[in-house]
């Protein structure tokens, strides 16, 4: 029976009013599944806590296919209040039409057409949207539809990206189409996606003779090694025999080219190499039926590439490229090749749903940003330019000042909790080396495998060290030093901090570099990107994740006296090898430079942070205090406000919950500290000085000051369990003063909460006097 409409809840008018009109039209039953889907968790903050996250009440899914979303409402409301959820998980989902209802009225949208309006049960059939969403049939993505998704028996679940990106890619294969281009950040599981759409293709018995009569063969192309081995891993879910990787150790063994398989992977270098003809053409043009191109953007579409002779031999071929960089001129080239792609997942999409971590940027100045020899410093070894003025492109290519890089590892480990894993970036193969063994020299830890460098010269070693750190049981190494050879596809989830200590030559390398972060791993809120070379101008660019933004760091003035000139340094050719490394443009005698007594000791930096914003762009510090000006004038009217606030746990509590919600979480505040120069202050002076330009006081003088003058009226046991809050607080901070914390003094001092009442009275005198301490705090 159906209730009275103004009392009953969501779920009854589910339950009683929306589900039955869709069970009637066929749905919930026959492969035509109504499904609750959370889209995203929300955006990581800190704490592990997240914004908020978007769920769907009913999916409509058939074949395979989200056809339409449903966003319910209790019968007591219009239903038009769900019609901007509806477009919205729609729009996001890849479903043709959007529904709203109360059970009472119904309320449709096309999202293709644009058409929309009230209209009249009854609701379509499962076959009505199929054929409103598809119209003319077509027998391969009805086939493709009836292939479950592989998921481990349930352990795994594609989110929506994965699922747009799958779907949308063989719809392509299903009309025929020969190139087929997707576009997803690093860090989004290109590579899972890839195993769904060959696991699909496996299972339906595509192949190029569009006729069901045998499997695909599927050749997956990579550029590295440890891509192709990743892949080979991720898709173990094929029959062993129907898997086989393509090396050279394998061709040797097998004495030729392996065909009895349906999955082959191998790198393009394999293929490349060989006596006379290379590799590739041991096989007919026609042998492969798809053939996948991880990070294709890295050469295999290049007119003038030898890779793309290879493309063009398995021309018959259906050929799916997986990039993570969006079109733009250093590409132009892989997007002229395959087209637009067929769908497309940004970075700021991942870190604002929450499927990626979100980053700040460390911008390092330094008084030795650039070099002009002083006749006071001594030539080691090669040739000097005395006028030249030598900028980042040349150190460590042309130039080597060893003071300089260690001064830079001296600041970044000081700076960092070395407990954390890092990858650090350097100019060559020879500098990675040089970093490494001054990380191991000054490191705290005692792990001689502390720190390792991997890079194409070492080999299998490097490898597993790579291996080992990427391994999230394991502590050691914890900084690895690479050239290029990290830059893409490597998945080490629990890195913490990105080092940039040689230039990024593009738009592309920096947003791979930036995804060695993004991944997500528990208890990691946010990962920082440590620039020594303004890297950070790359937010400039046009083509980052938005318009461009003003970055302007601090610049300090060089011992001279002359302030250095801004601007981007030139940018080196870029590498060529098997894994990206070796061919640096650089001379075989290096320029090396020792500075003279007392220079490397005067080496300064100067840090400013840029934080991505709420709205997915990068933000300035000084932005970001500007904004925190403007929340802050919203919310406290004076100085008195603010004092009242802060003097009451309770409300102290909830104020800090609304610089949360506002964008403000614990980790921008202490932040915030640093950039007023007052690190030592409560948070409490830091927002009293941007408000009102109060000079800060330190969390001791506060301290010092009600043992001095508030203490009067408490003895004994009282008395020296407040004097030993009086000094977490001014060891920890505020956060320490928190109403939860009471219970915990107590139980940390007495045993219990129950034993701290024994010996000091009832509950609410002790919190009393823990409130009247914190008043006089803030007494002035």
């Amino acid at each position: 029976m159906v209730s009275n409409s103004e009392t009953e809840t969501e779920a009854d008018t589910r339950a009683n009013r929306i589900d039955p009109v869709l069970m009637a039209a066929g749905w919930g039953t026959g492969g035509a599944a109504i499904k609750r889907e959370q889209i995203c968790p929300g955006r990581i903050q800190s704490g592990g806590r997240r914004g908020k996250g978007l769920s769907c009440d009913i999916v409509l899914e058939f074949r395979g296919h989200k056809l339409a979303v449903l966003e319910a409402k209790r019968a007591g409301i219009s239903h038009a209040e769900g019609v901007g959820q509806a477009k919205d998980y729609a729009a996001r989902l890849g479903a043709r039409f959007a529904y709203a209802s109360n059970g009472l009225g119904w309320y449709q949208i096309d999202m293709a057409t644009g058409a929309e309006g009230q209209f009249t049960l009854p609701f379509p059939t499962p076959e009505d949207l199929w054929q409103r969403t598809f119209g003319l049939p077509n027998e391969w993505r009805l086939r493709f539809g009836v292939v479950p998704f592989e998921t481990d028996g349930g352990k795994w679940e594609l989110r929506y990206y994965q699922h747009n990106a799958i779907t949308a890619a063989l719809e392509a294969v299903a009309m025929e189409r020969s190139r087929i281009l997707l576009t997803l950040a690093t860090g989004t599981g290109k590579t899972s996606i890839a195993f769904q759409i060959a696991w699909k293709l496996f299972q339906a018995k595509w192949n190029l003779t569009r006729t069901p009569t045998r499997r695909p063969r599927i050749l997956f192309l990579a550029d590295r090694n440890i891509l192709a081995d990743q892949a080979y891993n991720a898709f173990s879910a094929f029959p062993s025999d129907a898997i086989t990787r393509i090396d050279p150790s394998e061709l040797r063994k097998k004495g030729g080219v392996p065909k009895n398989a349906s999955l082959f992977f191998t790198i393009f270098q394999t293929f490349m190499t060989g006596e006379g003809e290379p590799i590739y053409k041991s096989y007919p043009s026609d042998f492969f039926d798809f053939i996948i191109i991880d990070e294709c953007h890295r050469g295999g579409a290049n007119d003038e590439s030898q890779w793309r002779e290879l493309l063009n031999w398995f021309a018959p071929a259906v050929q799916l490229g997986l990039t993570a960089t969006p079109k733009r001129a250093v590409n132009a080239d892989t997007y002229a090749y395959f087209g637009d792609p067929v769908y497309t997942y940004a970075l700021k999409e991942g870190i604002e749903d929450g499927f990626l971590t979100p980053f700040k940027v460390r911008q390092m100045a330094s008084t030795i940003d650039e070099y002009v020899y002083d006749p006071t410093d001594t030539v080691l070894a090669g040739e000097i330019e005395e006028d030249r003025k030598y900028t980042e492109s040349d150190f460590n290519t042309r130039l080597i000042i060893e003071e300089r890089e260690r001064s830079r590892v001296q600041e970044f480990m000081e700076e960092v909790d070395q407990r954390q894993k890092a990858i650090i970036f350097c100019a060559t193969q020879d500098h990675a080396a040089r970093v490494r063994d001054i990380i191991n020299q000054i490191k705290v830890s005692t792990d001689p495998n502390y720190c390792h460098r991997v890079t194409a010269n070492d080999g299998a070693i490097g490898d597993q060290h790579l291996r080992d750190f990427q391994d999230n049981d394991k502590t050691v190494p914890t900084i690895l030093t690479t050239s290029q050879k990290l830059s893409t596809g490597v998945d080490a989830r629990n890195v913490r901090h990105i080092v940039l200590m040689r230039p990024v030559r593009s738009m592309i390398e920096f947003k791979q570099i930036i995804g060695r972060g993004t991944r997500t791993y528990d208890g990691k809120d946010f990962f920082t990107i440590w620039d020594f070379v303004k890297a950070h101008e790359n937010f400039n660019d046009p083509e980052w994740d938005g318009p461009p933004e003003e970055v302007t760091p601090p610049r300090p003035r060089p011992p001279t006296g002359e302030p250095p000139k801004p601007g981007p340094e030139p940018e080196p050719p870029l590498p060529g090898g098997e894994d990206g490394e070796g061919g640096e443009d650089e001379p075989s005698t290096k320029i090396m430079i020792k500075l003279a007594d007392g220079k490397a000791r005067s080496i300064q930096y100067i840090a400013t942070t840029t934080y991505w914003g709420p709205d997915g762009k990068p933000i300035s510090a000084a932005d970001f205090l500007q904004r925190l000006f403007g929340d802050l004038s919203g919310m406290v009217a004076d100085e008195d406000q603010l004092r009242t606030i802060w003097s009451n746990p309770d409300n102290r509590e909830h104020f800090l919950t609304q610089l949360d919600d506002n964008g403000y979480d614990p980790d921008r505040l202490d932040d915030i500290r640093r950039l007023v120069d007052a690190p030592k202050s409560d948070l409490y002076d830091v927002l009293n000085y941007i408000l009102f330009a109060n000079p800060p006081k330190t969390r001791h003088d506060r301290a010092e000051t009600v043992r001095q003058d508030g203490m009067g009226n408490f003895v004994g046991e009282m008395r020296e369990l407040l004097l030993g809050i009086l000094k977490a607080y001014e060891t920890a901070g505020e956060a320490e003063l928190a109403g939860k914390k009471l219970g915990q003094f107590l139980t940390a001092r007495y045993g219990s909460v129950s034993e701290g009442r024994a010996k000091l009275g009832e509950l609410q005198t002790i919190r009393d006097a823990y409130n009247l301490i914190q008043a006089g705090l803030y007494a002035e």
